[in-house]
């Protein structure tokens, strides 16, 4: 069972959903896919939004704990009404959550305003409908309603899955072996300069040099070339303080920017090399509100990595759907590499 993707997207345009309808169409816009087999819930009203979905449940248990996450996540955020989308071709599977949901909201003081069942050309209203047997449903096409034009307009990419959205993790092999090569040879010349100035020293340089390349993305977001891509995920990769000074240049204002750079990078890079930038990935993706691209990210890292430690922190962000307002941006007194220390 998938974990809950939480979201906090920041749309360059308000949305106002009025209808179960609108909220079908706003739904892939908030997390970047369709889904299926699929339960969204989506906060209504002022505040700030707590979204999330996870996949749909299959068994009792499964129901009351993905009811209990969604309500938690609920509250947890300060949302105070909600509404709810189960993608399924199931009436009575997609009942079952709901109203096990609906009991767990009403006593965390959360009212649900809309429950709506959806397979993919038409909507049932879940809490109208009673528990006899469904009408024809209302259809709907996401292609003509008015989110999707606006989401094309904005430049938003909807994918047709989250395996598609996954997929758009996976690189070219070629590239990643011809900058795997290119990575060796910045490993190389690392060691030269350990040898020549010492450990700490080299990774001081190094870190500093990681300051100002990322720094320089920010203002001017151009891929990397293949000599810079590697020396920045050898420097990652070495030091976890060195990574630390890549992580301290992260913040709400620039998160779009790193998930872009780290982005790249986790396609270029061979398996051997991902797991620092995957991890910086999915704590941008976090912090810029793609909660189902931060679990992509997560998904990367763990696989090159498990123990990874920021994948893992970032996974436990997601599950228990922390808004991105709960993390304190780094500042430069945490960053330890360019701390003196003291002699022996």
């Amino acid at each position: 069972m998938t974990p809950p993707t939480p979201s906090t997207p920041e749309a360059p345009t308000i949305l106002r959903a009025r209808t179960p309808g609108d909220l079908l169409a706003y739904v892939p816009v908030v997390f970047g896919f369709h889904p299926t087999d699929s339960v969204a819930m989506l906060s209504v009203g002022a505040g700030e939004p707590c979204h999330a979905r996870i996949d749909l449940p299959t068994t009792l248990d499964d129901v009351r704990v993905v009811t209990r996450h969604l309500a938690d996540a609920a509250k947890r955020n300060g949302a105070d009404r909600v509404a709810v989308i189960v993608y399924t071709d199931s009436a009575p599977a997609a009942r079952r959550v709901v109203e096990r949901l609906d009991t767990r909201l009403q006593r965390a003081g959360i009212d649900l305003v809309c429950a709506a069942r959806a397979d993919g050309t038409h909507w049932w209203a879940l809490r109208d409908s009673g528990r006899g047997e469904e009408g024809p449903g209302t259809p709907y096409d996401l292609r003509t309603h008015p989110f999707t034009a606006q989401a094309v307009l904005d430049g938003t990419v909807v994918l047709g899955s989250r395996d598609d959205l996954a997929a758009t993790l996976l690189g070219d092999r070629l590239e990643q072996d011809r900058l795997g090569l290119v990575a060796d040879d910045a490993a190389d010349r690392l060691v030269e300069v350990v040898r020549a100035a010492g450990a700490r020293a080299a990774l001081v340089t190094e870190g500093r040099w990681v300051q100002q390349r990322v720094r320089a993305y920010l203002a001017e977001p151009v891929p990397l070339d293949d000599g810079d891509a590697a020396r920045l995920a050898v420097a990652i990769l070495t030091s976890i303080e060195v990574r630390d000074v890549a992580w301290a240049e992260l913040d709400r204002d620039t998160a779009a920017r790193h998930v872009q750079l780290w982005r790249d990078l986790v396609r270029r890079l061979p398996e051997e090399l991902r797991a620092p930038p995957a991890g910086l990935l999915a704590f941008a993706a976090w912090q810029a509100g793609h909660g189902a691209l931060a679990w992509c990210a997560v998904d990367v890292c763990q696989a090159s990595d498990p123990d990874h430690g920021l994948a893992g922190l970032v996974a436990q962000a997601l599950a228990g759907a922390l808004p991105p307002s709960a993390w304190t941006p780094l500042d430069a007194s945490m960053v330890t590499l360019f701390h003196p220390r003291p002699e022996s």
